[in-house]
């Protein structure tokens, strides 16, 4: 073996390898100059190119990676290789661009009709007409004239390989031993390099898989603009998210075909539906409850139910819930449903009043344009009331920040930009107790009223590394109720940590409810959480059964407080986030108060809930996406498992009412300008 030869050739590797993320950043620039309707900052435009050349990176840095292993390694291994090494590098690379081109050449023809770069619609081109495709390429897209180009194209690639593959290259003997021991402990490190630097390069300038870019994280100014956003995500990446994300039966049916779906929820009588959230008209009967001068919406990370369950409430977790919840004047649900499985379509689908249904509306262009009128924070702009939105994390996670001001909250406000630059944080946010004690103190601070006040918590989430014990978790003085669960944990420290999670979180949350409770005595303050997690450590036998119930794996949390609150206001005894605004207006605004919405409040019996997920009735509930279902109940033993789907009409209108406005957000009101 010579490995001077791989030391030249992954020199060379290195090389072919930036040709890549060059022809990106022309295809991004033509991309741009194409379809921009205005100019661009100088620092902006810096800044989206910056970022898409270690986006990129995620594809690119595999170009390397092959050259290493195709060319380099053999040409050291096989001495009748190493003629072909060169011709193996310029085949390779000129592939690799030519696959770019084609990813060009389709983003810039989806966008054509589409609006968008590559989404899942993309995915749906397999099922349509081949020859429709072929005669809009060749008429309407000049397919002729693209074809013509490969081999243009081709050929500047190969020339630039080939000028690449001409330079000179360091010789490996001008630094590396002659002989011996030492001479192979300098291949070994060179080729742990070389490795070292492929990972480095994919992680986009960094080890830490974490930190890879990704589209949250693309800098805020390139994120005001819509279109440098999107074109800051090479056309591989955009391919690769767009096949990866599920297109929603109900973005894909024709209105007719929607209408169909949407029959078995509309109001009977209530004709053809051409904007039908129109249809859902509700008034209000009347205030039950003063007028509060502050409404707090906690929203707390993986804030679930199962802890706070009876049986589960030894283990001392909720603690802090618990104490909240003893007031007589605390109404809590035990069999309340998120509406969403994940952070961000539970979050949404609570603003907007419609489910989310995995569509990812925040991310949505339009919906950043488009305000919908009955939102939560549209219905509280009603009544008077100023809205805020705090959230522990940045705001560009998710796109929030130009989905929070669209949906109609007067102010937000992200962890890291109102706490200390060294404020402790993890990937995610600002740890939930400092979070929460500025926002606190803030609020204390501003004189208006009246103002709701929305917060959403980060820190309950893997992988639990915050220093719990620092911030009083006390494994045995938490479990001294069970000192046999705590016993065993101790000597799993994975395990302890999400408990000091749980605890954690929950400590925060409810202290800066309990501050705010003190500050503002007339407040009403909710306590919910964005979805369930799998949070109890039913492997130590903290029940008699080795896994969760369908209940205790997915309900959230519900507390609502108000000083002249009683239960026999909120007689239903379940319910969902989408019953919340609702009841709500049902609860403080006056009567005759209209507004639009298919979901009822709380201040009646509800028979039965139905998620995109879930189905509930007061003896029963199931899960959509396994077909399960179980009884509905409190309790460490285990319980009948049964194939049971119920409301499945339901379910798919409700999923079909979201469709309809992502099809037409024409239906929708513009966001007004400031």
């Amino acid at each position: 073996m010579d490995f001077a030869y791989y030391f030249s050739g992954a020199q060379a590797d290195f090389l072919l390898m930036l040709l890549a993320p060059l022809a990106c950043a022309v295809f991004r620039a033509l991309f741009l100059v194409r379809y921009r309707t205005h100019g661009y900052a100088p620092a902006q435009l810096a800044s989206s190119f910056r970022y898409a050349f270690w986006w990129g990176m995620d594809f690119n840095a595999y170009l390397f990676l092959a050259l290493l292993v195709c060319a380099s390694l053999p040409a050291a291994l096989v001495p009748a290789f190493r003629p072909l090494a060169d011709t193996v590098c310029t085949v390779l690379t000129s592939a690799y661009l030519l696959v770019l081109y084609f990813a060009f050449l389709g983003k810039m023809i989806f966008y054509e009709h589409f609006h968008d770069t590559f989404n899942p619609t993309v995915r749906l081109g397999f099922h349509a007409d081949k020859k429709n495709f072929a005669d809009i390429f060749f008429h309407q897209h000049h397919g002729a004239l693209l074809l013509l180009s490969l081999p243009l194209y081709v050929a500047l690639c190969t020339a630039a390989a080939q000028g690449l593959l001409a330079l000179p290259r360091l010789p490996y003997e001008a630094f590396a031993p002659a002989g011996g021991a030492a001479r192979i402990a300098c291949n070994a490190a060179v080729f742990l390099l070389s490795i070292v630097l492929f990972y480095w390069l994919r992680y986009g300038g960094t080890l830490n898989h974490r930190q890879k870019p990704e589209w949250d994280d693309i800098p805020p100014r390139v994120k005001e603009d819509t279109l440098l956003a999107k074109a800051t995500m090479d056309d591989l990446i955009a391919l690769e998210l767009a096949w990866k994300k599920h297109v929603s039966d109900a973005e894909r049916h024709t209105d007719d075909e929607a209408r169909a779906y949407l029959a078995p929820i509309l109001p009977e009588g209530s004709g053809r539906a051409e904007d039908p959230l129109a249809l859902f008209s509700r008034a209000t009967a009347g205030p039950r409850i003063a007028r509060p001068s502050h409404i707090f919406l906690l929203y707390g990370e993986s804030h679930a139910q199962a802890p706070l369950d009876l049986p589960y409430q030894r283990l001392g977790l909720m603690e802090a819930s618990l104490r909240f919840r003893a007031d007589p004047h605390t109404v809590t649900k035990d069999h309340f449903l998120s509406a969403g499985m994940t952070s961000r379509p539970s979050l949404v689908s609570l603003f907007t009043g419609l489910y989310d249904c995995d569509m990812e509306l925040n991310e949505m262009g339009a919906f950043w344009q488009r305000t919908f009128p009955d939102s939560l924070p549209q219905l509280l702009r009603r009544l008077g009331y100023r809205t805020e939105y705090w959230y522990g994390g940045a705001l560009n996670h998710g796109s929030m920040e130009h989905f929070v001001p669209a949906v109609g909250f007067d102010a937000w406000h992200a962890g890291p930009d109102i706490c200390a630059k060294d404020a402790p944080r993890t990937w995610l946010g600002i740890y939930d107790h400092v979070f929460l004690e500025e926002a606190a103190k803030r609020i204390e601070a501003a004189a208006d009223a009246p103002v709701c006040h929305f917060l959403y918590t980060t820190s309950n989430h893997g992988p639990f590394q915050l220093p719990y014990e620092e911030y009083g978790f006390d494994l045995a003085r938490v479990m001294k109720d069970a000192p046999e669960v705590a016993a065993r944990l101790a000597h799993d420290k994975k395990t302890c940590r999400r408990m000091g999670s749980i605890w954690y979180a929950d400590q925060a949350l409810i202290r800066f409810a309990e501050r705010m409770k003190k500050d503002f005595p007339d407040s009403l303050i909710l306590i919910t959480g964005d979805h369930a997690f799998g949070a109890l450590p039913y492997e130590y036998d903290v029940a008699k059964r080795r896994e969760p119930t369908i209940r205790e794996a997915v309900l959230t949390s519900f507390a609502l407080y108000h000083r002249e609150l009683t239960p026999a206001m909120l007689p239903a005894r379940i319910g969902c986030h989408m019953n919340i605004t609702p009841t709500l207006l049902e609860l403080i605004a006056p009567a005759g108060f209209a507004y639009h919405s298919p979901f009822a409040p709380l201040t009646a019996p509800l028979d039965h809930v139905v998620t995109p997920y879930c189905w509930e009735t007061e003896t029963a509930i199931g899960d959509y996406r396994s077909g399960k279902a179980q009884p509905l109940r409190v309790t460490d033993e285990a319980l009948p498992t049964e194939a049971r789907e119920a409301f499945r009409a339901e379910r798919d209108a409700l999923c079909e009412l979201t469709g309809w406005y992502v099809r037409h957000p024409e239906l929708l009101p513009a966001v007004p300008r400031v």
